[in-house]
């Protein structure tokens, strides 16, 4: 009865890479949250920014710098500088928002319910600061089907170098 169980638990270990080998991680790294006071994001943000990111309101469509930028880079929230798209996953959605098929990883915007004017939104935040970037919709292109609407003011974009 012994070796059943010592070669379940040898293969357990071999495939925890128990044995000297390093399987590469899928793990999220976890994103710590970041708190300011209303008076440090106002120093910090402009009026538009702060009203967008910190007050859930949105821009205008077709005004914002990022919603007809082709360039090759990365988004970064505006507030706290995270990663949260790559320009390889925007597409032209035809709304005036910059709009992207997913987020740069998992974990880095947070999706929750949105009840203004209305109507039940998903509404998506950074996952540091909590800011409020925009909204997602499932009439995305594939592979996702999603849409993630972003407000420009919400994100700075960095050119790839």
């Amino acid at each position: 009865m012994r070796k059943p169980i010592l070669f379940l638990f040898s293969f357990y270990l071999m495939i925890c890479g128990a044995y000297g080998q390093t399987a590469k991680s899928n793990a999220v790294t976890p994103i710590v949250p970041i708190k300011k006071s209303e008076t440090e994001w106002k120093k910090q943000l402009s009026p538009l920014a702060y009203e967008v990111l910190r007050e859930k309101g949105t821009e205008r469509p077709f005004t914002g710098e990022n919603w007809d930028n082709h360039e090759t880079g990365t988004y970064y929230c505006a507030g706290c500088h995270l990663e949260l798209f790559s320009s390889t996953t925007k597409f032209e959605s035809g709304t005036g928002w910059p709009s992207f098929y997913k987020p740069i990883k998992e974990g880095v915007v947070k999706v929750g319910t949105d009840t203004s004017y209305g109507m039940v939104r998903d509404e998506v935040e950074c996952a540091r600061c909590g800011g409020h970037l925009g909204h997602v919709f499932n009439d995305g292109p594939k592979p996702t089907g999603l849409r993630y609407c972003m407000n420009s003011v919400s994100m700075k974009f960095e050119k790839k170098k």
